[in-house]
């Protein structure tokens, strides 16, 4: 598998990224869809990868969003993750997952969060976040409370006021 950065205007990469809002638009209300759309994946804050086999096939893809530049210490938001269906289950999304938080180390971010849904849909991308060390938090960014999402984050130590590994 090979993840690199890509813009988001291929035409199997907008296909996978509208089935991507097509699903959260049929899972939840419109208000609580946060997922951003291809133009918004081009802002200069986000940087977006794909996955893709040897036959460059795409696998999935995600984004790493770093909110307020200007703030200290420095927070990224993790978005628009998603497997292709032929992919799920191959560890296609902890593959992105792990690029996504070394960029997010390399840029000495002091933490990363994301907001995903309360539904039973959802249930298995808030097993893999668990997994790799995120923790349910409050709303961030420009979030605020909603029964249909929940927010997690995880701490870069080395650059949240721990000591460096040495």
């Amino acid at each position: 598998m090979k993840i690199s950065p890509e813009p988001p205007t291929g035409d199997d990469v907008r296909q996978l990224l509208d089935e991507h809002l097509t699903d959260m638009f049929a899972t939840s209300p419109p208000e609580s869809v946060h997922a951003l759309d291809h133009s918004a994946l081009l802002a200069p804050t986000v940087t977006f990868w794909t996955a893709r086999d040897d036959d460059d096939t795409l696998l999935g893809c995600g984004a790493l969003n770093e909110l307020d530049p200007r703030s200290e210490p420095r927070h990224g938001e993790i978005k628009s993750m998603r497997t292709t269906p032929q992919a799920r289950g191959q560890g296609v999304a902890s593959e992105l997952l792990k690029v996504v938080l070394a960029e997010a180390e390399r840029r000495e971010y002091a933490r990363v969060s994301l907001e995903t849904g309360t539904q039973d849909y959802f249930a298995p991308a808030r097993r893999l976040y668990t997994r790799h060390g995120f923790a349910e938090c409050g709303p961030f960014g420009n979030y605020t409370l909603d029964p249909n999402s929940v927010f997690m984050t995880l701490e870069l130590p080395r650059h949240a006021g721990a000591p460096a590994e040495s």
